[in-house]
């Protein structure tokens, strides 16, 4: 007879949503040591996201306990990758707790301002069916307004207060999504430490399927344009959630830069010729 698990869900990855959380849960779901539960949708969101403390909390713990636990080999981790959870009060994640106390705890981070436009673009993919990238531009007006305000971008990028929140009761694995793009095999090991899982005990198939899935982009979506307003609208709207994650966590994030640049309109020919006949030294 088996051993009770010590927890119902074994891994928890709390966000950020648009952060690389569906590219992580396809990668560790290759390891022959975790286990992701059957797509149940719409009671679940695909095989990644369960949704139990805020969709499924009314059908109870014995619900979780059953769509959690591994068939077969009770031992394996089971994931729940559930963005929404950053934002639980302090009253769930005690209730959380209570069920997980064991519970591996990941949360990855990115630049707020990148985050929101990522999220932005993912709400027009779902309001738009999935219209080109091309036909669709975001202006400031009231249909983005509304999108911001359903994408509830404050509580997804208020990233101090969720971990604070979070770190009360557990170990938190915090990752920057942009060291996660830019160096994938050293946040995958940090993951992995946080496990206690190792790639090195997994058989070659596994092995080289892990590897694969590492490699390869997944759940991207379409790149409908901002206007600069637009942009610098989300700017200052999100701003301070950069600072105080920045102060607090000591992270760093340097994406928005690239973002506001992307969106400054190409300079004309005449605008070439007006900035070239400018006296040099000068403010402009």
């Amino acid at each position: 007879m088996s051993r009770p698990r010590p927890n119902v869900a074994d891994i928890l990855c709390i966000g950020a949503q648009r952060a690389m959380t569906s590219w992580l849960h396809h990668v560790l779901s290759a390891h022959p040591g975790t286990w992701a539960f059957p797509d149940f949708g719409p009671v679940t969101s695909t095989a990644k996201e369960a949704h139990y403390w805020d969709w499924n909390h009314h059908r109870g713990p014995d619900w979780y306990r059953v769509l959690m636990t591994p068939p077969g080999d009770p031992g394996r981790m089971s994931m729940d990758f559930t963005p929404e959870y950053a934002f639980l009060s302090d009253a769930q994640i005690s209730e959380c707790r209570a069920l997980n106390p064991q519970a591996r705890i990941i949360y990855i981070l990115r630049d707020p301002l990148a985050r929101a436009v990522s999220a932005l673009r993912m709400h027009t993919m779902w309001a738009t069916d999935n219209a080109p990238p091309g036909t669709v531009t975001l202006d400031l007006d009231a249909t983005l307004l509304e999108r911001v305000a359903h994408a509830r971008l404050h509580v997804h990028g208020d990233y101090a207060a969720n971990h604070a929140r979070w770190a009360h009761h557990y170990d938190v694995l915090v990752l920057n999504f942009e060291d996660l793009c830019t160096d994938p095999t050293a946040g995958l090991d940090r993951v992995l430490a946080h496990l206690g899982l190792s790639r090195d005990a997994m058989p070659p198939a596994a092995r080289a399927e892990f590897d694969a899935r590492a490699a390869r982009p997944i759940w991207q979506t379409p790149r409908y344009r901002f206007t600069p307003d637009a942009l610098d609208f989300l700017h200052g709207l999100l701003w301070r959630e950069r600072q105080a994650t920045e102060e607090s966590l000591g992270l760093r994030f340097d994406e928005w830069r690239s973002v506001l640049a992307d969106a400054q309109p190409r300079p004309t020919p005449a605008m070439a010729r007006e900035s070239d006949s400018r006296p040099t030294g000068t403010d402009v």
